[in-house]
Parts: structure tokens; C-alpha cells; sequence
């Protein structure tokens, strides 16, 4: 049997790093768009979207987005795009506010968690809002577990119809207070995954030090994988990663060596359940 594609998702930005951490990290709209471009052409299907201000600090500006939105779908017509409702920096009544855009997709944590410095806030209203939003204007969602209880209320949420069936799952791994960065527990979430949500999609994302390792046992379990300089900003303890682009091509190669074909944009639409792009 002919192994499943593996949908290569770059998180091009974050609302973390700075041009002072690595200088190609992408912040303005332009090379925001130059970033993804280089990406989908290295192998990614799917850009997930954050957008700052002119200081790089984290924005929620809905013609930010709309402007890359515009912009890439010039360059690269069937990519994945993917809006972040994500919390840091950000105000929480100002995070959805670019989803009238319609993007492909967006991202949904399904609960609060503790980060290093700051509590992830997302609380049942909230959540429930989201995904109301999202089910309404056919935003399909990117389920963000940070940890078990997120899972456990996706299926909730499924259950009560704000969540459509088979939805796509990222399990974040490698945030110091949340998920660990170990195989048992990814090997555990997947399990209750398709013990709750048949059927579903996943992908897991390894942060930091931690993202080629978890790529590798994404790749071996049958998963996909997320990469990109919001996650990471190196290629090694020692080097620097020049591009989002170099960080895919890595992942791809990783890849191959697990027998796991590249899923073209076309293959990945099909996979998560999206309309093929009409541009």
C-alpha cells in the first residue's frame, strides 16, 4: 500500500521571534509573501499566518491579513492558507476579527494553558464564539492541543455541532508547562484521538529543539508535521535557519527517508476535507 502524503504546514512568523533573533524571520506583508512563496515551492501546502506591526510586535489588523491574503494567492493559488486566532500580544475580543476574510483555515485551542511567562487564555465563551464563527463562515479548524483536556473538549464541541466531524488536529509539543516533548505522550493523545474522534486528522509540532525530533516520530506514525521559523529558528544547536524555505526542504528530506511523499496543495486540500482553490 502506497503511504499517505505527509501535509508539510510552515508557520512562517509567530507573534515570538525578532528580526533580532534570526534576520529572516518575515514581518512585513511583502516578505511574508517572498517567505511562503519559497516555502510552498520547497514543499509546503499550508501556511499558517501571523501578522505584526511595524515595531514586530504581534497585530490582529484584518487588512494585514487581507493584504497577504491577496498577495499569495497571486503566487501560489492553491495553497493552504491558515489565519491564527492565537493569544500572545494579542487582545482576545480582537482575535477572530479577521475571519469574515474567509481563510482556508484558522487556528482553535480548545482551553487555556500555562506558558513560561504568561497564561494562555482561552476560555469556554470564547472558544465556543471561535468556532461558531469559523462553522459559520466555513472556516474549517486547526484544533491546537496543548494539553489533554483541549482533546477531550474538541470532542465536546463535536458533539454539540460547533465543531464539524473529522477535524484536524495539531498536537503542540515542547512548551515548557504544557505538552512534553515525548513520543509516549504523542503515541497517548493519538490514541485517545482516534478513540474520540474517528476519522480525524493530525499533525503535531515540535517547538524549539524539539521540532525535527517530533517531525521524525510524526513521520513514523503515520501523521504530518509542521515546521517554519515561528516553532524554530535554527537548523542546528549552532546554525541559524536561513529561510522558512530551509526548514521545509529539511522536513521533506526527513520525509523521504520515511517513505512518506510530499503532499502536493491539491492532495492536501483533499486530505482535510477543503474545497480545491478556485484562483
Amino acid at each position: 500500500m502506497t503511504p499517505e502524503p505527509c501535509i508539510i504546514a510552515v508557520a512562517i512568523t509567530g507573534s515570538v521571534p525578532r528580526k533580532k533573533d534570526n534576520p529572516a524571520l518575515p514581518v512585513t506583508t511583502a516578505e511574508q509573501i517572498e517567505s511562503t512563496h519559497a516555502a510552498y515551492e520547497a514543499g509546503a501546502s499550508l501556511v499558517h499566518v501571523h501578522v505584526r506591526n511595524a515595531d514586530e510586535t504581534p497585530s490582529s489588523d484584518p487588512d494585514k491579513f487581507a493584504a497577504f491574503q491577496e498577495g499569495i494567492r497571486k503566487h501560489c493559488p492553491d495553497i493552504i492558507v491558515q489565519f491564527s486566532t492565537g493569544g500572545r500580544g494579542r487582545a482576545l475580543e480582537a482575535r477572530g476579527a479577521m475571519l469574515h476574510l474567509r481563510p482556508d483555515m484558522a487556528s482553535l485551542a480548545t482551553g487555556s494553558v500555562n506558558f513560561p511567562t504568561i497564561v494562555y487564555e482561552n476560555p469556554p465563551d470564547f472558544v465556543r464564539n471561535l468556532a461558531t464563527t469559523m462553522r459559520d463562515l466555513g472556516v474549517r479548524p486547526e484544533i491546537e492541543v496543548f494539553d489533554l483536556a483541549m482533546l477531550f473538549n474538541t470532542a465536546d464541541l463535536v458533539a454539540e455541532g460547533l465543531i464539524l466531524p473529522r477535524p484536524h488536529v495539531q498536537f503542540v509539543m515542547g512548551v515548557k508547562h504544557a505538552l512534553p516533548a515525548r513520543r509516549d505522550v504523542l503515541e497517548f493523545e493519538v490514541a485517545k484521538l482516534r478513540e474520540l474522534l474517528p476519522g480525524a486528522t493530525w499533525t503535531a509540532a515540535g517547538i524549539g529543539r524539539h521540532q525535527f525530533e517530533v517531525a521524525r516520530w510524526a513521520l513514523e506514525m503515520g501523521g504530518h508535521t509542521r515546521t517554519g521559523l515561528e516553532d524554530n529558528i535554527r537548523m542546528d544547536r549552532n546554525t541559524l535557519a536561513p529561510s522558512n524555505a530551509a526548514l521545509v526542504r529539511h522536513v521533506a528530506a526527513m520525509a523521504a527517508e520515511h517513505g512518506r511523499p510530499v503532499a502536493t496543495a491539491k492532495q492536501a486540500r483533499a486530505m482535510l476535507g477543503l474545497k480545491e482553490s478556485v484562483a
